[in-house]
């Protein structure tokens, strides 16, 4: 009798919804998280689903708790963070910052929430805020463009040193790396079992003799080089006091890459290969070729044929009008290129995601490559990407890192848009792609892998509900 009277109640919420326009879509995206959840429970207990529908609407919910957990700070927190720059900011000054999106904010069910990272942002996005923190904090020297700008003309000298212009591996860095994944002890149920997946270096032209040393399991898979997401998985079972400790440890050599090629060397493309086709082309949900990715590429790359200096154009332009700030979780984006151009700036992945987007409708093939950077005290989760040149083949483009300062070598200033440094740990050649073995829930992180992921029979373990550590030693 209960499920007869839940599925008309499901029905009536249903048919209110539709009339009053306010879709489950539509109800999250105007902040009406409760709303939306009671639909949700309403249409998974009184309609007949099939598996994938019931699997979308619980990400559905998923994803609010996620956006809810990247904006947990209220306005009177946010005022004061950022009145220790500015003291006298006034309600005008902050709605301006939020209505250009240098100040992010949300409504979500009636109340402004802040993201966490939004006071430190407004300080790297707004270049008038810039201005007044370098007032109080000084100037703040990026040591990793320090290092680059000594670095890298090194490597563009000892590539030109030798012949070719398919790409030339040079001054090889020889790492030792232990990874580690910890699961507090009562995140899991005892006797259960944990799966963990942990990011693994790929087998491929940059990295040579990996070396796998130790492990904290005895059993472990390492997933085939053609699974886009390199990992390394374990499992073990759950105990009630101790936690659940994963991990390994390898060395590899890693080199630097350089083509030095000229503009003129491309070859035309054959526009009917399948590599063609598949990397010129639209992958839902991140690579769409919107009106505003048209208009603004046509604009850039207007007059130009050479598919190098198109990238040049675009990758310059990005890197000039979009910079780096602490990203939301990617899974709560709908789509990356466009709260990029919304929002005028992103991290690295959120604009390798542009640059790759608008290559790609420029009528250059271009894909997705990520892992971690591995630089002296610069070791990080980082995201780049490959572009093809006819008769070069694929070459590294790492928009985030943008221009290398020092001299007036142009393949210098624009090394990372067709080389990319030694200090890498690659693991993924693409974005949102299979695991191996398969995971049974959503992903923590639904674009990249670099973090790891972590499951057990009853549910996905998202992050901040275990622990990842990685430690490099250079040898």
């Amino acid at each position: 009798m209960s499920m007869l009277v839940l599925c008309g109640c499901g029905q009536f919420f249903s048919e209110h919804a539709e009339i009053k326009g306010e879709t489950i879509d539509k109800l999250i995206e105007n902040g009406n998280f409760k709303e939306a959840e009671t639909l949700i429970k309403f249409k998974i207990a009184g309609e007949e689903l099939t598996k994938s529908e019931e699997y979308d609407l619980l990400m559905k919910v998923d994803i609010m708790n996620r956006i809810r957990r990247d904006f947990r700070l209220d306005d009177s927190t946010v005022t004061a963070m950022i009145k220790e720059y500015y003291p006298e900011v006034t309600p005008q000054e902050l709605a301006k910052w939020e209505e250009s999106g240098a100040l992010e904010c949300k409504m979500i069910d009636g109340e402004k929430r802040y993201f966490n990272s939004a006071a430190r942002n407004l300080f790297r996005i707004s270049k008038e805020a810039q201005s007044k923190y370098e007032q109080i904090k000084g100037r703040q020297s990026d040591e990793l463009d320090l290092f680059l700008s000594r670095y890298i003309p090194d490597v563009v000298k000892a590539a030109k040193a030798r012949s070719g212009i398919t790409g030339t591996m040079v001054m090889p860095v020889k790492m030792k790396i232990r990874y580690t994944i910890t699961v507090p002890a009562g995140e899991v149920p005892e006797g259960e079992i944990i799966r963990v997946w942990m990011p693994y270096p790929r087998n491929n032209a940059k990295h040579k003799n990996i070396k796998l040393l130790s492990t904290t399991q005895p059993e472990y898979i390492i997933s085939p080089e053609s699974y886009a997401h390199k990992s390394i998985y374990m499992e073990q079972p759950a105990k009630k006091e101790s936690d659940a400790v994963f991990g390994y440890e390898l060395s590899y050599t890693s080199y630097n890459i350089f083509f030095n090629f000229k503009p003129e060397d491309i070859k035309p493309y054959d526009t009917e290969s399948e590599l063609y086709r598949k990397y010129t082309g639209e992958r839902k949900s991140h690579i769409i070729f919107s009106d505003k990715i048209k208009s603004l590429t046509d604009s850039l790359v207007a007059g130009e044929e050479n598919p190098y200096l198109k990238c040049v154009r675009i990758f310059d332009y990005i890197a000039e009008n979009y910079p780096w700030a602490s990203a939301r979780e990617y899974s709560t984006i709908e789509n990356i290129p466009e709260y990029v151009l919304e929002n005028r700036h992103g991290d690295c992945g959120q604009v390798t995601l542009l640059f790759l987007t608008m290559a790609r409708y420029a009528g250059v093939p271009a894909k997705w490559q990520s892992g971690w950077m591995m630089h002296p005290g610069e070791v990080n989760l980082h995201d780049w990407g490959e572009v093809y040149f006819e008769g070069i083949g694929w070459v590294p483009v790492d928009q985030s890192f943008g221009f290398v300062r020092g001299g007036n070598d142009d393949d210098v200033l624009h090394f990372y848009t067709k080389g990319l440094d030694a200090y890498r740990f690659i693991v993924n050649d693409d974005f949102s792609a299979d695991f191996y073995p398969a995971k049974i829930y959503p992903r923590s992180e639904t674009v990249d892998f670099q973090r790891g992921e972590v499951e057990w029979k009853g549910e996905n373990l998202y992050f901040g509900r275990w622990y990842y550590n990685m430690e490099v030693e250079y040898e």
